[in-house]
């Protein structure tokens, strides 16, 4: 089975945070205020991903505030955060989405991420993952955690299901 065929499958996509959807730092300001960077690209990608009708969620060992309004800004409602043992957490997203293995897709890039890749139909990772997640993964992308790898991830998988096209026509048509 070609990796494509697995991507038509996807409905669901679970995403660690830290490392992922960030470059993996975490910062305090001086008031121990943590704060996070997000790639503007990634948040585009899980808009056009929920714009296809799919859903999108976050699965993190830590809490964070900005988590959560990063997650409010785009519409994510799916949000799990300080499991730091993510399989079950996973598994009980995936009952009550009513979904199958086949239909989920994870990415994430540290060593607590293994255990979910055995309980789904497609895993994936970041460029600069723990050097075993890259090799568990299904797909290494070519991007880094916090620098689009997301939106590159959403956009192979749209592609691949016949569905880039016609959300790129909000963008490029003249009448828009």
């Amino acid at each position: 089975m070609q990796i494509e065929d697995h991507f038509k499958n996807i409905s669901l996509i679970l995403s660690d945070v830290d490392g992922v959807l960030t470059d993996g730092g975490i910062l305090f300001d001086n008031e121990g205020i943590e704060t996070k960077q997000f790639h503007i690209q990634d948040g585009l990608g899980i808009q056009l991903w929920q714009r296809a009708g799919h859903r999108f969620g976050l699965v993190t060992s830590r809490s964070s505030h900005v988590v959560q309004l990063r997650a409010n800004e785009l519409g994510i409602d799916i949000v799990r955060q300080g499991f730091q043992e993510k399989l079950p957490v996973v598994q009980d997203i995936i009952a009550k989405e009513n979904l199958t293995a086949e239909q989920v897709c994870y990415i994430g890039d540290d060593l607590p991420d293994l255990a979910v890749f055995n309980c789904v139909g497609l895993t994936a990772t970041v460029a600069d993952a723990a050097r075993d997640v890259q090799h568990a993964a299904m797909v290494v992308l070519d991007r880094c955690g916090g620098k689009g790898a997301i939106r590159e991830l959403l956009e192979r998988i749209l592609r691949s299901q016949g569905r880039w096209e016609e959300l790129l026509l909000r963008y490029t048509r003249k009448d828009a």
